[in-house]
């Protein structure tokens, strides 16, 4: 007979007890597969959010990310437009952003707080960012009526500010000659980040107005946005080997709280994966040392026909090893079937530490993870039955024999 047949049907001998463990190892596979597609999905998200936020590289002068400038533009870019055309060029850029930095006093006349502020191409950045940039009111294009500069503001910082779409505001920020200087905007648009300390603070005006603000013809940065994330490292290794007159910087050095995120994560899904792996491991261990001790005069018997000890053990084994395969298959549809179903049934999660917004509740597929896991489920369950029918098949024929 065949001895997966045989093993089967020794499998089946006692069938509610093989069911309750089959199902374990079921909810056991679904568990760390929706538990590792949740973390994947988080992973990507903060992974996108970071590339979309900082760019997947961003260009600078060569001291920009080593020093801390003394005046406003210090290390700024100046030759920034040739380079712009230049990165134009490759097809694997599919937009490059100059993006300038500041920070000062925005104003309504009667009250005053401290924004952070980026100036860059303000429609721009709305598509680069996309969800990661939401608009509240108005919209992200200029007044042409007012004739003055556009700003969005932070939806908090409109709040504490009393602005909303066609509010004139003043810019107060420190030149680079160590002035001061004004500019008069106007509010096109309340935008949230769905961070609550950056909605606090945020101010986006286009360039020119951030130039004017600093006086300066400079640029902090360029914000390379590529075709896919995946190619960034890749782009990154070149673009800095062939051009070492400027600093590059890729999003993955940059986006801190994406790697808070993941090492929390890791350590966190990591803990469950060997909580769950010891919850299969001592049920299968359980159930078969039954079946060996039920088992334990058909050894001897076995024995006796001139049965070696391992073939006893390799014929529990592919027991073991085939409630794992039952129970990683089951649970493999389990989890594919919360894969299809969730992204139709609406559910959020609430907003983590500093954020004032959920996100949705997603789990990512991912075929690599699957069949490890699955692999992993087998390769317990088989240990299992080693571990419990090693000792029985070593006994004296004699003592076998007389079990009860």
């Amino acid at each position: 007979m065949n001895v997966l047949a045989l093993a089967w049907k020794n499998v089946l001998r006692n069938r509610r007890r093989s069911l309750v463990t089959i199902l374990i190892a079921t909810v056991g596979c679904t568990a760390v597969l929706v538990a590792s597609g949740f973390a994947l999905y988080t992973y990507e998200s903060l992974r996108e959010g970071a590339a979309r936020e900082f760019g997947h590289l961003t260009i600078a002068d060569k001291n920009y990310f080593d020093r801390d400038e003394e005046t406003p533009m210090q290390y700024g870019l100046t030759d920034y437009r040739a380079l712009t055309a230049k990165l134009e060029k490759d097809p694997r850029v599919n937009r490059v952003l100059p993006r300038v930095t500041l920070s000062g006093l925005i104003s309504n006349g009667d009250k005053s707080m401290v924004f952070l502020g980026t100036g860059a191409d303000v429609e721009a950045e709305a598509i680069v960012r996309g969800p990661f940039l939401e608009l509240k009111e108005g919209g992200f294009g200029g007044d042409d009526k007012s004739g003055l500069p556009p700003v969005l503001l932070g939806v908090d910082l409109a709040k504490s500010l009393n602005a909303k779409p066609g509010t004139g505001l003043t810019l107060l920020a420190t030149t680079t000659s160590g002035g001061i200087n004004a500019v008069d905007v106007m509010v096109t648009g309340i935008v949230s980040t769905g961070w609550r300390e950056i909605d606090k603070r945020l101010v986006h005006t286009d360039v020119a107005t951030a130039q004017h603000l600093l006086m300066s013809d400079r640029i902090s940065t360029l914000s390379v946005f590529l075709d896919s994330t995946d190619a960034a490292p890749g782009v990154f290794e070149e673009l800095s080997r062939a051009d070492p007159a400027h600093a590059y910087k890729p999003w993955w050095e940059q986006a801190f709280y994406y790697h808070s995120v993941r090492d929390i994560y890791n350590r966190i899904f990591g803990l469950l994966g060997l909580i769950i792996a010891a919850l299969v491991f001592f049920s299968v261990a359980n159930t078969r040392a039954m079946a060996v001790v039920e088992r334990t005069r058909e050894i001897g018997t076995l024995r006796a026909l001139g049965a070696l000890p391992q073939e006893i053990v390799a014929q529990f084994v592919r027991e073991g090893a085939l409630i794992g395969a039952v129970g990683a298959a089951a649970g493999t549809l389990l989890a594919g079937l919360v894969v299809l179903l969730l992204p139709f049934a609406g559910l959020e999660m609430p907003p983590p530490p500093g954020r004032s917004v959920g996100y949705p509740l997603l789990v990512n597929f991912s075929l690599p993870l699957y069949l490890i896991t699955d692999a992993a489920i087998v390769a317990l369950c088989a240990a299992a039955a080693w571990f419990v029918s090693r000792k029985a098949a070593q006994k004296p024929i004699v003592e076998a024999l007389g079990h009860v």
